[in-house]
């Protein structure tokens, strides 16, 4: 096996490694860390939780004396500042690895580049870019808000055949099937806040939170996302389920009558825009998942702000007269908003179609 297949052998270990942490470890990325010498793994880890140990810590504690000659695969390029713990670079330097194969750099203008200079600095062989598209998938929102832009933004609707997301009463329980609402925990669990509107809250009365992960991981370990009501008018009723947590429940708009000091934080009303970037700047929140109704879905889409459209297409039809998945006002096919497919996935009975949209 050639040196490349290798490297991206052992990348891919470290990748595995670092997913294992993507629900736990917000707002820190995941990451991954595969020591190797002779052709054997001798350390390996990841980082399970901001304020713990990251992924070389443990690799290294792993491999002990072993790490000296060995090589690093980290599938982001290691810190060299302080904050809750050390710098990662610092480590590697002195444990005396022989090489560092870096999958991704820190986005950070400020920060990145850094480590990898550091690294360089002692005399140490490197390699970067290795499986670099998986490692950036593993940790877009995070890398994207670092490199000084808005919280990735995921849009979810469950629908029918025909495109609709509930009848013209409202009523909507339950379109697609229970795998597909299992599936739904996953990306909750991804994103440091969850963004609804008053009419999906008062047609509902959803808890968005996360309830169950199909891979077993325990929920006790996630941060539970933020909840974000749009609430213009400030018609959150008393006894919604989201209060049943109101540390993480944001309203943003008009004050409800019923509420007291500390009950629950209100910003006032303000464009998704903005509503963004107060949550990346003043929550640490690098990815958003937007669950709403048609109105709120299509204003996202209206105002270029999804990066990601995931639909739940239920083999079931609702009829003409059932409320679509988003309203835009449209009127002729110049002004019509392209997408372009990543993936289709059967889940139970329905198809998890996601898509993003085409830039021009």
């Amino acid at each position: 096996m050639s040196e490349h297949d290798q490297d991206i052998f052992w990348m891919q270990q470290a990748l595995a490694l670092a997913a294992k942490g993507r629900y736990t470890t917000r707002p820190n990325p995941a990451v991954g860390c595969v020591l190797v010498k002779g052709g054997v793994c001798i350390g390996e880890g990841f980082h399970p939780k901001a304020g713990q140990p990251h992924a070389e810590v443990f690799a290294l504690g792993m491999a002990g004396e072993q790490a000296r000659g060995a090589t690093a695969y980290v599938t982001l390029e290691p810190c060299a500042h302080f904050g809750r713990t050390p710098p990662c670079a610092n480590a590697l330097i002195e444990a005396g690895v022989a090489r560092v194969v870096i999958a991704t750099l820190d986005s950070n203008p400020k920060v990145g580049g850094q480590g990898l200079a550091r690294i360089q600095a002692a005399g140490i062989a490197t390699r970067v870019g290795v499986c670099e598209d998986e490692a950036r998938a593993l940790n877009v929102g995070f890398l994207q808000t670092m490199a000084g832009e808005r919280p990735y933004v995921r849009l979810k609707v469950a629908a029918s055949l025909d495109g609709r997301t509930a009848m013209a009463s409202g009523e909507s329980k339950w379109i697609t099937g229970a795998e597909a609402r299992l599936d739904v925990q996953h990306f909750r669990a991804l994103s440091g806040a969850i963004i609804t509107g008053i009419g999906t809250v008062l047609a509902d009365n959803p808890r968005l939170n996360v309830r169950e992960l199909a891979d077993g991981t325990d929920v006790q370990l996630v941060p539970q996302p933020l909840r974000v009501v749009l609430d213009r008018q400030g018609r959150l009723p008393a006894d919604t389920a989201l209060l049943n947590d109101a540390d993480s429940l944001l309203l943003v708009g008009k004050t409800p009558p019923w509420h007291r000091v500390g009950d629950v934080t209100v910003w006032p009303e303000m464009s998704l825009a903005v509503l963004l970037e107060r949550l990346k700047n003043e929550k640490q929140t690098h990815d958003v998942l937007v669950e709403a109704g048609p109105t709120l879905a299509g204003a996202f889409i209206e105002a270029g702000l999804v990066d990601e459209l995931i639909v739940y297409l239920a083999p079931t039809l609702l009829g003409s007269d059932g409320r679509p998945m988003f309203e835009l006002p449209l009127t002729q096919m110049s002004q019509q908003i392209r997408w372009q497919t990543l993936s289709v996935t059967p889940v139970g009975d329905d198809l998890r179609w996601i898509l993003q949209p085409v830039r021009v």
